[in-house]
């Protein structure tokens, strides 16, 4: 462990009498590898899926952190949290576990995907990586999994292992370039969208994944316990730095992924709502052999309620905050501010259907004042993904300002 580590019990604000934090965070922390890059910024955390997970950094106001993401490069260290499945009855473990056709994954590349209840509401969702033919990582977000598995695996032969893998990533327009300075294989330019493969960096072997949480072009770095995380980090970091790469926390994120629609997990959805509520429904195979959750989900309304809105001169206030000819009608579960569309920008979920894109609604703010706001699909723009997919390679240089309401 980097000896700048000890400082980072001062950094965390859990509400714990200040004898009782070092004891409570190494039961049930873990902790980066390279969170001693973050140690300079005055980082505050929150707890994620077991781990710390970077909620703010003094290197960089939101905004910016919004522009580097948008324009340049950036570099967090995340909260996922992967564990290992393996053994001769993985695949069938995960068949029952997940709604998607995992035989369907093939070596060498990732899938998005998410557990249900047996109510058919959401506990979590993550990215599965299928490592090897009777071996899998699920790189999980906020949520319990762990027993889960265990608690269906009775009678399977499988493991369910911690791996200690960390998990790091580069996102940006050059992020690509980036990786091709930094690795011997000559893939940074020619890989798919959610490929992952070995690489050598450094002289050692990491696994990459061309993944993020941003929708920007990017990719991901899984730390094993046999890397050199300090070196494999400090070089990443120091070549980026070239490129104007800074060390980011969650705004950096949050605008970009509320615009390209990415769900959070425990704020976009959770146990109260089905993967059809969310927009999550064509993730679901209803077709394949019993998962868990399968009985409530066939007979499950598919309509979805969940949609993006955007804020005149405003940041919706979280919870149930919109309102429809004086009434409320749902509740903002995402919100934040928009630096290249230039107004507020959130993921709300409405109480039934029959409300829709387009519609104009009031939402209190921030600020305590009500502005008007508008419902819209999601993604907010590049609907067809071609950013992340690398197709459309224009970066943009100023806000393009939404046109507001039209009266």
């Amino acid at each position: 462990m980097h000896k700048s580590l000890k400082n980072l019990r001062f950094s965390i604000k859990p509400q714990l009498q200040e004898t009782e934090r070092p004891l409570e965070m190494a039961r049930t922390l873990s902790v980066h590898p390279l969170t001693y890059q973050e140690l300079p910024y005055d980082p505050e955390y929150s707890q994620y899926a077991g781990r710390l997970t970077t909620e703010k950094l003094s290197n960089a106001t939101a905004d910016e952190q919004y522009w580097k993401t948008k324009q340049e490069v950036i570099f967090r260290h995340t909260g996922e949290h992967p564990y290992e499945i393996k053994g001769p009855d993985a695949l069938k473990l995960l068949q029952k576990i997940f709604p998607r056709d995992i035989s369907k994954v093939k070596k060498g590349r990732c899938s998005y995907q998410f557990a249900c209840y047996h109510n058919g509401g959401i506990i979590t969702d993550g990215l599965l990586l299928r490592i090897d033919e009777d071996r899998y990582w699920f790189a999980q977000a906020d949520g319990e999994m762990f027993s889960w598995y265990n608690a269906h695996s009775e009678g399977l032969d499988v493991e369910i292992l911690e791996p200690n893998v960390f998990v790091s990533q580069v996102q940006g327009p050059k992020s690509m370039d980036l990786l091709d300075n930094l690795i011997d294989e000559p893939i940074a330019k020619s890989w798919n969208y959610f490929d992952w493969v070995e690489v050598t960096m450094a002289n050692e072997k990491v696994i990459v994944s061309r993944t993020g949480f941003t929708n920007e072009l990017g990719w991901e770095i899984y730390f094993r316990p046999e890397n050199n995380s300090e070196k494999l980090g400090d070089l990443i970091l120091g070549e980026g730095s070239k490129m104007g790469m800074i060390i980011t926390g969650t705004p950096a994120f949050r605008g970009r992924r509320i615009e390209a629609g990415l769900l959070s997990a425990g704020q976009d959805f959770s146990i109260e709502t089905d993967p059809f509520s969310v927009g999550l429904g064509h993730f679901v195979d209803l077709e394949k052999d019993d998962f868990i959750g399968k009985k409530a989900l066939l007979n499950a309304n598919k309509e979805c309620r969940s949609w993006g809105i955007r804020v005149v001169e405003g940041i919706a206030k979280k919870g149930r905050s919109l309102k429809l000819n004086g009434k409320i009608v749902g509740k903002v579960t995402s919100s934040t501010w928009s630096p290249y569309q230039v107004c507020g920008v959130g993921i709300v979920l409405l109480d039934n259907s029959e409300i829709g894109p387009g519609t104009v609604i009031d939402v209190e703010c921030i600020d305590n004042k009500i502005h008007k706001a508008e419902l819209c699909k999601l993604p907010m723009y590049d609907a067809k993904g071609e950013i992340v997919r690398g197709i459309k390679k224009d970066i943009p240089q100023k806000p393009e300002p939404w046109a507001g309401i039209r009266n």
